[in-house]
C-alpha cells in the first residue's frame, strides 16, 4: 500500500508540475507577443524620436553592432573560405563543379550565414542585455517618476538587436559572395557575367523573399525574447536565486533556439518543398 501511495504522489507531483510548466511556457509566449505589439505602437508614436530617445536609440545601436561587426565579419570569412574550398574539391572531384556556384551559395548565403548571424547577436548582445534589463528592473532602477524605461531602455535594445542582426547577415552574406567569387576566377572580371547569370538563377524573387523574411524574423526574435522577461518585473530577476534551472538567461535561450528553430524549419520547407 505504502508503494502504490508513493507511486500515487509521485505522478500527482509529476501532472502538476507538467501543469505549471505549461502554463508558465504559454504565459512567457504571451509576454513575447505582447512586447512586439508594445515595441510596435513607441516605434510607431512621434513623441517615442524626441532629442533624448534618439539619442539612447542611436548609443544602442552603435553599442550593439559595432563591436561585434569586425569579429563576426573575420570569423564569418575564415569559415566562408574553409567550406567554399571543401564544396569546390568535392564537387570537382565528383564532376559536378557547374554546380559548385550553386551549392555554396546556397549553403552559406542561404542558410549557414543568417542563421549564425542571429545566434552570434543572441549570446553576444541580446541576452546579457535582456539580464541587464531585469537586473535594473528588479533593483528598482525603473520606479522613478520621470523614469520612462519602455522609451530609454526596452524600445532601444529590441531595435539595437534588429539592426545588429540584419547588419551582421547582409555584410557577411556580401562578402561571402566576393570570397565565392574570388575562390571561383580568381580576380579577373572574365567570370563576373557567368557569376551574375547564376545568382538570378538562385536569387529568383521567392528565394529572395524567404531570405529577407527568414533574416528579419531571426532578428525579431533575437532582439524580442530575451528582454521578454522585462514584462514579469523583479520576480524574473529574483529566480536567480532558485538555481541555474530557472534563470532568466537559460528560460530566454530556450525559447529563442525554439523559434530560431521553427523559423529555420519553415523556411527551409519553402525553399525545397
Amino acid at each position: 500500500m505504502a508503494s502504490l501511495r508513493d507511486l500515487h504522489d509521485s505522478l500527482g507531483d509529476l501532472g502538476r508540475s507538467g501543469v505549471r510548466w505549461s502554463l508558465g511556457f504559454s504565459v512567457s509566449w504571451w509576454h513575447v507577443v505582447y512586447l512586439g505589439a508594445l515595441v510596435l505602437v513607441l516605434a510607431l508614436s512621434p513623441s517615442t524620436y524626441s532629442r533624448a530617445n534618439r539619442a539612447a536609440l542611436a548609443r544602442h545601436i552603435v553599442l550593439g553592432s559595432a563591436p561585434i561587426l569586425p569579429w563576426f565579419a573575420m570569423l564569418s570569412a575564415l569559415v566562408s573560405v574553409v567550406l567554399i574550398r571543401i564544396v569546390i574539391v568535392t564537387a570537382v572531384s565528383y564532376g559536378l563543379s557547374q554546380y559548385a556556384l550553386e551549392m555554396v551559395i546556397r549553403v552559406l548565403v542561404l542558410e549557414l550565414i543568417p542563421l549564425t548571424a542571429a545566434l552570434f547577436v543572441a549570446l553576444r548582445s541580446t541576452v546579457p542585455s535582456g539580464a541587464e534589463l531585469t537586473a535594473m528592473h528588479a533593483r528598482g532602477a525603473f520606479a522613478r517618476a520621470d523614469a520612462d524605461p519602455l522609451r530609454f531602455e526596452l524600445l532601444p535594445r529590441v531595435v539595437a538587436g534588429i539592426v545588429a542582426v540584419l547588419l551582421l547577415a547582409a555584410v557577411s552574406c556580401a562578402l561571402a559572395l566576393v570570397l565565392t567569387y574570388a575562390a571561383l576566377y580568381g580576380f579577373s572580371i572574365a567570370g563576373l557575367q557567368g557569376f551574375t547569370r547564376t545568382l538570378g538563377q538562385i536569387f529568383n524573387p521567392a528565394v529572395a523573399l524567404i531570405l529577407v523574411l527568414k533574416t528579419l524574423f531571426f532578428s525579431i526574435a533575437v532582439a524580442l525574447i530575451p528582454v521578454a522577461a522585462f514584462l514579469r518585473g523583479p520576480q524574473a530577476a529574483q529566480t536567480r536565486a532558485a538555481g541555474v534551472r530557472n534563470s532568466p538567461e537559460l528560460e530566454s535561450l530556450v525559447r529563442l533556439f525554439a523559434a530560431i528553430l521553427v523559423i529555420e524549419v519553415v523556411s527551409l520547407m519553402s525553399n525545397y518543398y
